[in-house]
């Protein structure tokens, strides 16, 4: 077992684990731990756990520190440095008339790098812009094309059920998602309607596909045969979040609403030929 506890650099951000060491860290807090970046400064958001090897990338890096006031004023100055150098960068990208969308700036914690991410439809040959852009900031230049999804992230927005993008506000990773999703849960295959802000399927259609099946799997399917305390009928439609089913009665030709205790499946007719 290794003992851990998990950062994160954004709001929203992958979590990952860092050894604690000796110090003595609470959630919240913020720390200085060394990355593939460089030296960044992160919010603790899971306090000190023991994990199994394999849950970690090894070899796990210490915490350097606990950040002080000092460093939480330089995280608020690097925020703002990087509010200007995202100005600047857009102006270069008109000046060499790339076909690029800018979309968010960075600095690391200690200055050494200054991160543009921007969407393209395509390859973008900026050679030049950085080369413009190291002439600017005297530090090292990183460009990263993302997707679309990873700029609704940045950017953040209101989603079409009204409340904040679920990426932007608590989801660390991206899952797939795909339309078997939309149709386990009845909605509509429109695509304006189960789409997100970045043009792909909703993410949420993932986190609450896992209640679906479960409920669903207690169901009976549609056109199945079942009993109910008015006759035999077949199922026409399944509600599955009232876990109700509405039944064909045989008899009477009515079609009728049972919760789903009151409902049970007949195995179908088997036949054999000899």
């Amino acid at each position: 077992m290794l003992k851990v506890l998990g950062v994160r650099f954004r709001q929203a951000g992958k979590i990952y684990y860092f050894d604690p060491g000796d110090f003595h860290i609470n959630e919240h807090d913020h720390v200085i731990v060394e990355t593939v970046r460089g030296i960044e400064c992160g919010e603790v958001v899971l306090g000190i756990r023991f994990v199994n090897k394999d849950e970690v990338v090894l070899p796990l890096k210490q915490v350097i520190r606990v950040a002080t006031d000092e460093d939480l004023e330089q995280l608020q100055s690097n925020d703002q440095a990087a509010k200007s150098a995202l100005q600047i960068c857009q102006e270069k990208i008109n000046q060499h008339q790339l076909e690029m969308k800018l979309v968010d700036a960075e600095y690391t914690f200690d200055r050494n790098k200054v991160i543009f991410y921007f969407t393209a439809e395509g390859r973008v040959d900026f050679r030049e812009l950085v080369r413009d852009l190291a002439s600017v900031f005297r530090t090292r230049i990183e460009l990263r094309q993302i997707g679309v999804r990873d700029e609704a992230k940045l950017l953040g927005g209101i989603g079409p059920c009204g409340r904040v993008l679920c990426c932007s506000s608590f989801l660390g990773d991206f899952e797939p998602v795909s339309i078997k999703m939309a149709k386990d849960q009845s909605l509509s295959l429109n695509p304006a309607k189960i789409s997100g802000l970045c043009g792909r399927l909703m993410c949420c259609l993932k986190f609450e596909n896992d209640s679906y099946e479960n409920i669903k799997e207690r169901m009976p399917d549609i056109g199945q045969q079942v009993v109910t305390p008015d006759g035999d009928g077949r199922v026409v439609v399944l509600n599955l979040l009232e876990k109700r089913v509405q039944v064909k009665l045989f008899e009477s030709g009515s079609t009728e609403e049972y919760p789903l205790e009151e409902v049970e499946t007949q195995e179908r007719e088997q036949v054999t030929y000899e």
